[in-house]
């Protein structure tokens, strides 16, 4: 009996949030189960912390002739020296460059101390002989079985931990209540990482020619106290004879690195776009109410060669309806696809300034890591970009 109302508790709980479509902020638990809120960091891609999945006496998964942990620190050690030498303002730390076995909520305690704007895990997947293929994850709540599966297979290196339950907090990642909880962390930072994801596996399957999984979500523990967005990616299966060849092999791992590498510059680009260089103006004027209220402004498409800046606030897997209540209550909506996500965005603008702007009502409506972004007609482009043709 206790067991049939711990079940109907934990779904109604989820079924409450998905209804309402809460918008919560990130916690760390402090002393005592005391919850304190982490503030998302500033619009900049300063420091980036790349963790090469297991280590040490921790192989991770393995194919006839490798073990995960070697992979995965190929692919590390390729992606960071990318970053330095294209990014030499970038600072660039390791959860481990060497064959060590480094505790999960270590990770992520690496990546907060040092203050990092991106925290990127690098992983190789298992399953049937058959299964092949990139896909890059986000926290959140198990979708399907495949995804918990995956999560749980990289869970269970806490079992090689001594103090489980003190550093874990007694969480189970694998029950309704743990799913919950883990979502709720990073919902604050969901929407940039799931669009690093989908830049991600853009890459792989454009450079990379890998096929593409998708991005997922779900409740990996080495996610689940970091305090910035945060991607675990699984590059290929070392169970298929074909993955693993190509994965040993030291040219694929350069054209993987490269492959995220790629993705992280778009990323940095995309949040750094919607850097405030000016203290924008005081609007005093409050927002005209719409005659409308709950319908979708009607937009026409901008023409061929026009430049318009937008702000761009939700990314997401499945398409909203126009009556949603997330974007009916904002002006100017337009959905555009980015990757494998639906992008929304808000208002069009003829310059920088108006746009961050209304970057600073769409935060005050709830979506607190709102970016501009910047279009050519009704292709995405980049600040650089932009302002390229402004000075021509």
């Amino acid at each position: 009996m206790k067991n049939r109302r711990k079940i109907a508790v934990s779904a109604a709980v989820i079924f409450l949030l998905s209804a309402c479509g809460l918008i919560i902020s990130v916690f760390s638990a402090g002393k005592n189960g005391v919850q304190e809120e982490i503030l998302p960091n500033d619009d900049k891609v300063n420091v980036v912390c790349i963790d090469p999945g297991h280590g040490g006496h921790d192989p991770g998964c393995h194919g006839a002739s490798v073990h995960e942990k070697n992979i995965a620190l190929a692919i590390a050690l390729k992606l960071g020296a990318q970053i330095e030498k294209q990014y030499p303002d970038v600072k660039v730390i390791y959860t481990r460059k060497t064959d060590v076995f480094v505790e999960l909520h270590k990770r992520a305690e690496i990546a907060n101390k040092a203050g990092a704007d991106l925290f990127i895990c690098i992983h190789c997947n298992a399953g049937p002989s058959e299964a092949s293929g990139s896909e890059t994850y986000a926290l959140g709540l198990h979708k399907t079985e495949a995804n918990l599966a995956v999560a749980k297979r990289e869970n269970d290196v806490v079992m090689m931990e001594g103090d489980y339950q003190k550093n874990y907090e007694g969480f189970d990642v694998n029950s309704p209540e743990g799913s919950i909880i883990f979502s709720l962390y990073q919902n604050a930072y969901l929407n940039r990482s799931l669009s690093f994801a989908a830049k991600c596996q853009k890459y792989f399957k454009q450079d990379a020619q890998r096929n593409d999984r998708g991005v997922k979500q779900a409740g990996f523990l080495v996610l689940w106290k970091s305090a910035m967005p945060a991607v675990l990616i699984e590059t290929g299966f070392l169970t298929n004879v074909k993955e693993e060849k190509y994965l040993m092999e030291s040219a694929n791992q350069d054209v993987m690195a490269t492959s995220i590498f790629k993705a992280f510059s778009e990323y940095k680009a995309e949040i750094e776009g919607s850097v405030v260089t000016v203290k924008p103006p005081v609007n005093n004027d409050k927002p005209k109410e719409n005659d409308n209220k709950g319908q979708k402004t009607e937009v026409k498409p901008s023409a061929e060669n026009e430049v318009t800046y937008r702000v761009q606030f939700m990314s997401i897997p499945e398409k909203l309806p126009s009556t949603d209540s997330r974007i009916r209550n904002l002006e100017d909506v337009v959905m555009y696809r980015n990757g494998n996500l639906y992008s929304y965005t808000s208002g069009r603008f003829e310059n920088m300034e108006k746009a961050t702007q209304h970057q600073v009502v769409v935060r005050k409506s709830g979506y607190k890591d709102a970016f501009v972004v910047v279009f050519k007609g009704e292709t995405r482009i980049t600040l650089r970009e932009a302002q390229a043709m402004s000075a021509n």
